[in-house]
């Protein structure tokens, strides 16, 4: 009964409530803070892939470009067709 008694107290008294409610609150923010540094972190790594899959790319028509330069007319449009259906 006693434990009633006391948690009646507890709860009538405002002080407490809003220390428990900061308290309650700031772990919430914590938890949260977390969530959003990993998802920076992932968001990040995807930026990496996508830039590194751009430079890998601009690298493959780069060394295309400079093998048809020294093609004929005709050779270097059928390298560029082949480069346009893909």
């Amino acid at each position: 009964m006693w434990v009633l008694s006391m948690l009646g107290a507890l709860a009538g008294n405002t002080t407490i409530l809003a220390i428990f409610a900061a308290l309650v609150g700031g772990i919430g923010l914590f938890v949260a803070g977390g969530r959003a540094n990993k998802d920076a972190a992932r968001r990040a790594a995807e930026k990496l892939v996508a830039i590194e899959e751009l430079l890998e790319m601009d690298r493959e028509a780069t060394d295309a470009e400079r093998a048809a330069r020294d093609l004929p007319d005709e050779a270097a449009r059928q390298e560029a067709m082949r480069w346009a259906k893909r």
